[in-house]
Parts: C-alpha cells; sequence; structure tokens
C-alpha cells in the first residue's frame, strides 16, 4: 500500500527559499569582498605609483630619503592656498631634516575655472617646482600652462618658476610683463597665467607665514 506524499506547508516552503536566498548572498557577498581584497594592494600600489610620478616632476629625488607618501601633515582649507577643503602636505626629509614641502594650491580665478597646482618649496623658500594637476583652459590658447601641452618644449612656461622666492623677486614682479612684471605669456591668453602666478605667490607667502609649524612637524605629520 503506497503512502500519500505530503505537501509541503507554505511556511516551510517559505523558510526553504529564505535559507537558499540568503546562501547565495552570502556566497556572492563573499565572492566580492574577496576580489576587492585580492586587487586592493594592485589599485593602492598603482595610485602611489601615479603620485609619486607627479611629485617627481617638481621635487628633485636626491632632496629626500624618507618614505614621501607616509610622512605628510593636514592644511586646513586656506584662503591664501584658494582650498575650500582639507588637503595634505608631503614632507620631505634627508638626514632626518626637512628639507622641501610638497603641497596643492588652487588658482580659483583662471579663465574656464579653477586651476589645481602642485607647489614644492624647499626648507630656504626656493620654489622647486610647479605643475597643473587639473585645468579647463582654452584648449590650444591658454593650457600652455601644461607643460604636456606647451608647445615650447625646451623651455616650457610653467618652468619660469623654477629657483624662485619671496627674497630674490619682489612682490611686484609676480605679473606677466604685460603688467610690468618678470613673467613671460602669450598673447591673447594673459587670463590664464595671470591666475597662475598670483596662486604661486599667495602659496609662497603662506608657507612664509606659516614655515615654523610646516617645516618643524617630525615624522608621520606628527608636532
Amino acid at each position: 500500500m503506497t503512502l500519500p506524499q505530503k505537501t509541503p506547508s507554505a511556511a516551510r516552503m517559505a523558510v526553504r527559499t529564505a535559507l537558499i536566498l540568503l546562501i547565495f548572498v552570502v556566497a556572492f557577498t563573499s565572492l566580492l569582498a574577496a576580489a576587492f581584497l585580492s586587487t586592493r594592494t594592485a589599485i593602492e600600489a598603482a595610485a602611489a605609483e601615479e603620485k609619486m610620478k607627479l611629485i617627481a616632476e617638481v621635487l628633485p629625488r636626491e632632496l629626500y630619503d624618507n618614505d614621501l607618501l607616509n610622512d605628510h601633515l593636514p592644511l586646513p582649507p586656506s584662503t591664501a592656498l584658494g582650498t575650500d577643503e582639507a588637503t595634505t602636505a608631503y614632507l620631505a626629509r634627508k638626514a632626518g631634516q626637512t628639507s622641501a614641502l610638497v603641497f596643492e594650491a588652487v588658482a580659483p580665478d583662471g579663465y574656464s575655472g579653477k586651476i589645481r597646482l602642485l607647489i614644492a618649496v624647499a626648507a630656504d623658500g626656493t620654489l622647486l617646482g610647479v605643475r597643473v594637476t587639473q585645468h579647463k583652459e582654452t584648449p590650444g590658447l591658454g593650457d600652455y600652462i601644461d607643460p604636456r601641452k606647451d608647445k615650447n618644449k625646451e623651455h616650457p612656461w610653467i618652468r619660469q618658476f623654477d629657483g624662485l622666492s619671496l627674497a630674490t623677486v619682489a612682490d611686484r614682479e609676480w605679473r606677466v610683463r604685460k603688467d610690468k612684471g618678470r613673467f613671460d605669456s602669450v598673447a591673447g591668453a594673459t587670463v590664464t597665467p595671470r591666475a597662475v602666478i598670483k596662486a604661486v605667490h599667495k602659496a609662497l607667502h603662506y608657507v612664509a607665514e606659516n614655515r615654523q609649524q610646516l617645516f618643524a612637524a617630525s615624522a608621520g605629520g606628527e608636532k
């Protein structure tokens, strides 16, 4: 005699379905977590490499022997730097002594908006280098501030800042030649260089006014 088979109740079916879904969710989440963890190190390494490539354009390698990306201090938002959010300054050290500072500044008055800069300043206040990291200036006209787009590859416009300081260049000279300053510019495209020059000049004053605090920071960014 064949016994009648019991039909699973609706409650049991719901529980079984929920368990199956739970297993799938757990398994899928575990796979995603594993994929993230396996690629995280590579992604972070690539990001660090790109950052160091950019820093290398403004900071000579012989000026530091520390782990630059792990030796930093936070900079609060500053009108002098043109920043409206906290940024990071990297401290270059040689034999334990702070030799230079690498930080961001923003020129808010570019022709087509903000121009973001990376600036390196030596402990004695000398500009080691300036690079434009982001801008929206007119292609083929105002974008010569970026050495990658500057047609003068031998003497890019941005290299005019190298070696200058507040001690060697009077405040009145931080202008384009058209405004009786010392900096060259391209005819018909002076708004862009004016903005960059002004931002760099203000950044140098910021460093000079905060020199003790910036260069006295100990390793790791603690004071």
